[in-house]
């Protein structure tokens, strides 16, 4: 049985992932990605970068102490709102034939929501609480004060913002930067401060991180995904292009943010568990609600800096 989430840690993250320097999942347990925000804060704050949570770390989120780490809310039909497509096939080709690439279940619709997993769910619930409309359960506190997105946003894409609890007073990004040895995407306003952070799965071996100076083109909300075997080092020998429905468990997740450099760009996965534990094709691959945090921050234009 898994540990259960430490409150300590479990109340950094929230604070983290409230301010943008996103900690991956948050599951109260110090990881990779929880130390990769850690030191975004503390270099965003002023402090020494540490990576730990030290004295002045902790003396530093005094601020936010009045915000409660976790909150009861209460289902209701819009957040238990389907349709709920269970468990993906795993070839591309029998994932075309389906309408959405859409959630498994309410539960990982839920998690998702609350930037958490279903484990830490379970934990800071009862095993058998059930998921239905009028029922409470408790949640990691991530809720965003504001949601006020332009009407110029389509209305899947605002339903989408809102699903995965984004908020609408972003900071403005003048620059991108991966950093290969930090696992880390930086964002980069006009003066040249650290305003957000979010840790990122970026290349492999077969495909490596096309270090660079690149733009930013444009953002491809809810997109489909055009599989293309070619493109893929272990696709099946067999396998045929196809045109893959869209849906936060897409290969690209919700949202793709085009590059200048041909088949590359930044997007979201239906894994978030996994970022910065494996590889990927040589794009950016972020959490849903990081990719979709970052595409309110960037424009058309947007340069993007990959270093090792």
């Amino acid at each position: 049985m898994a540990a259960p989430p430490d409150p300590r840690i479990l109340s950094a993250q929230v604070i983290f992932d409230r301010l943008g320097f996103g900690p991956g999942v948050i599951d109260g347990a110090k990881g990779a990605s929880f130390t990769k925000a850690l030191r975004g804060y503390q270099e965003a704050k002023g402090l020494s970068v540490t990576g730990q949570l030290d004295a002045a770390t902790v003396k530093s989120f005094a601020p936010y102490r009045a915000m409660p780490t976790v909150i009861n809310i209460k289902l209701n039909d819009q957040i238990l709102e389907g349709p709920f497509v269970g468990p993906l096939p795993e070839k591309e080709s029998d994932q075309a034939k389906m309408k959405s690439l859409g959630y498994a279940d309410a539960a990982e619709k839920i998690a998702e929501r609350y930037h958490t997993t279903k484990a830490t769910l379970i934990a800071l619930n009862k095993p058998g609480a059930k998921l239905t409309s009028g029922a409470i359960i408790k949640v990691p506190n991530v809720i965003p004060p504001k949601q006020d997105f332009a009407d110029s946003l389509s209305p899947a894409w605002r339903k989408t913002l809102w699903t995965l609890n984004v908020g609408s007073d972003q900071p403005a990004g003048a620059k991108v930067v991966v950093d290969k040895s930090d696992g880390v995407l930086r964002v980069l306003d006009g003066a040249g401060k650290l305003v957000a952070q979010f840790p990122a799965t970026m290349g492999s071996g077969h495909d490596p991180l096309p270090i660079g100076d690149w733009k930013i083109q444009g953002a491809a909300y809810n997109p489909p995904f055009h599989y293309n075997p070619e493109l893929f080092w272990d696709a099946d020998s067999k396998d045929q292009k196809a045109l893959l429905p869209p849906g936060p468990n897409g290969p690209v997740g919700v949202v793709w943010l085009d590059l200048d450099k041909k088949h590359y760009g930044i997007h979201g996965t239906p894994h978030p568990e996994n970022i910065g534990r494996t590889e990927s094709h040589g794009c950016i691959r972020l959490t849903n609600w990081d990719a979709a945090r970052l595409a309110t921050m960037v424009k058309p234009g947007t340069p993007a800096t990959f270093q090792e």
